[in-house]
């Protein structure tokens, strides 16, 4: 996913209360970057939304049902049944829906060659007796190439016509502004980004994943370590693999999978096993888009005046004081105001680092455009190196390293990873944030102890903030 450097959603650029889309069951997507979800087509049929749960859901079954019918009449590669089932096979890459990672370097799209492996693969499958149209969702597990942004294209291209009768339907509600697109040769009234110009596909909340369940490899290992039974079930060698699972682990489960028509069952029953839940967009456990909301608000509700470094010339150091000015705040903000509550989910439990780098980017990117400031906040969403930093051109960076307490490469961050940053970016100037969510232990004082040691031999280190992230008990307890 690309740098966010001016961030908007459907809420903030049209206006709207993201309760309301909360409420609609539509996902608030970033509009000028992608929202770092996919949808998933194993939540197809469990959506409220009957275009989806009835007419998605048919029209994907369709499709594959139809390529299956072709690969089993296929005598051979490239016969006329195999060449009509790798038409159906074509899926290109779709960005109507901000969703994905904006940033993947392979693309997402499926280029003739990944179409050739997939649909080979897939014909050694049905040749077994598999019919199952999930099979197309398990080969992402065992082919290299196919990943969550690939799954949700794949899925997106299918049910395209199902995601255009859920977002009419929705704006009949929200009343956003439309244009008459071509869809295929047809003219469509469509919801139009005003980043891009290009439609705007609303997304429904409960198809989405952060990773597609066929590309989780976490969550299928969990279910074959804890569910005994099952374990049992599922053949020793095809459970020892997944028990253990790994991405190396692929061209092993592929050859132990497709031994059998069983064995491939098996698989299917594993994929199957683990939950079909939507990401819970109300907890944000990722903090993929909680922040947002907190763009406009924070700055009017707590401001702070940092108009003297309003002007155009803004050397280094100047740009570090309005750094620290805004960590001063942000401090106070988590400590003494309440914004602690934003690292920890609804279940009581931290949110993942990045949610802390985008609650900072939040709070620095509000106060720097309500003061007016010549300075750009920049938060990269979750791909690349740099968690934050603020820049003016080509001279002034500061590179801000964000570590949660609870990482066990806390130390590494500030001793390795933030001196790697700031030579990358060409700076002297890198601030390390400590944020305490528990387990902190001794790593705030060996921290401290290690930017001794570079004041001792290099004469320069970067700044340490502490900043307590803990849950604090209500007024009324402690009364």
């Amino acid at each position: 996913m690309p740098k966010i450097n001016n961030p908007a959603t459907i809420a903030t650029q049209f206006g709207i209360d993201a309760k309301t889309l909360v409420d609609l069951g539509v996902v608030n997507v970033l509009l000028n970057t992608d929202t770092p979800l996919f949808i998933d087509p194993l939540l197809l049929s469990h959506s409220e939304h009957e275009e989806i749960r009835v007419g998605a859901h048919q029209r994907y079954t369709n499709r594959f049902q139809t390529i299956i019918k072709l690969l089993a009449a296929s005598k051979e590669k490239d016969d006329l049944p195999w060449r009509s089932a790798q038409r159906l096979f074509r899926f290109s890459e779709i960005s109507w829906t901000c969703l994905g990672y904006g940033s993947s370097v392979n693309g997402s799209g499926f280029g003739k060659d990944l179409v050739s492996a997939t649909l080979e693969t897939a014909a050694q499958i049905v040749a077994l007796g598999v019919t199952d149209v999930d099979l197309f969702m398990a080969l992402a597990l065992f082919e290299e190439g196919i990943g969550p942004d690939r799954i949700s294209d794949m899925t997106t291209n299918i049910v395209l016509p199902d995601l255009v009768e859920f977002s009419r339907r929705i704006n009949e509600t929200l009343m956003l502004p439309t244009r008459s697109f071509k869809l295929s040769g047809v003219d469509t009234e469509l919801i139009v980004n005003p980043f891009s110009e290009k439609p705007l596909l609303l997304v429904p909340a409960d198809i989405v994943r952060d990773l597609p369940i066929a590309t989780d490899w976490s969550d299928i290992s969990h279910v074959v370590r804890e569910n005994e039974e099952l374990r049992d079930k599922v053949n020793g060698q095809i459970g020892e693999i997944w028990a253990t699972m790994s991405k190396e682990d692929k061209a092993r489960l592929k050859r132990s999978a497709l031994s059998s028509k069983a064995a491939f069952d098996q698989v299917m029953t594993l994929v199957r096993e683990v939950a079909p839940s939507s990401y819970d967009l109300r907890s944000d456990p990722n903090g993929e888009l909680f922040w947002t909301e907190l763009l406009t608000s924070i700055a009017r509700e707590y401001p702070v005046n940092l108009t003297e470094f309003k002007k155009e010339n803004l050397s280094l150091a100047e740009a570090k004081e309005v750094v620290n000015a805004i960590l001063r705040q942000f401090k106070d903000l988590v400590e003494n105001k309440g914004l602690w509550k934003e690292l920890w989910d609804d279940t009581g439990k931290p949110r993942r680092e990045k949610a802390a780098q985008r609650l900072l980017f939040a709070v620095a990117y509000s106060y720097c455009k309500a003061n007016n400031l010549d300075l750009t906040p920049e938060a990269d969403s979750g791909n690349g190196p740099v968690d934050f930093k603020v820049s003016r051109g080509f001279d002034t960076k500061i590179v801000v390293e964000i570590k949660l307490s609870t990482n066990g490469k806390t130390v590494h961050g500030y001793e390795k990873q933030l001196e790697i940053y700031k030579k990358a970016d060409d700076t002297d100037v890198g601030i390390f944030v400590l944020i305490d969510v528990g387990l902190l232990g001794q790593k705030y004082a060996t921290i401290q102890r290690v930017r001794n040691e570079f004041l001792a031999n290099n004469g320069v280190a970067s700044d340490i903030w502490y900043v307590n992230g803990l849950q604090k008990d209500s007024a009324s307890k402690r009364d």
